[in-house]
């Protein structure tokens, strides 16, 4: 294994990462920013305020996009272990 390869594979694995992780820190960021500007214009300060709403929008955003990130992580690993068996081999 070349250091080329190796660092194709940690770039693959960040990007992988990368792509699972932003659909729902972005439901996440999207809720807070909603969340604050309510209380803005409102002026309701709470802390806990922006939790619930949080928690649930990351719940359903979870629902929602789990079998894709299920499908892209499941993808990854069996191409993962194709090349551990392609090394292994030759």
């Amino acid at each position: 294994m070349t250091d080329i390869m190796v660092i194709k594979l940690l770039r693959e694995a960040l990007l992988i990462t990368l792509v699972v992780a932003a659909p729902i820190l972005g439901v996440g960021m999207f809720v807070g920013l909603i969340v604050s500007i309510i209380q803005t214009t409102t002026s309701i300060q709470e802390q806990t305020l922006t939790f619930v709403p949080k928690i649930i929008a990351i719940f359903l955003a979870i629902i929602f996009f789990g079998p894709w990130m299920i499908h892209m992580l499941v993808n990854y690993t069996v191409n993962l272990f194709m090349l551990i068996e392609k090394i292994g081999v030759g």
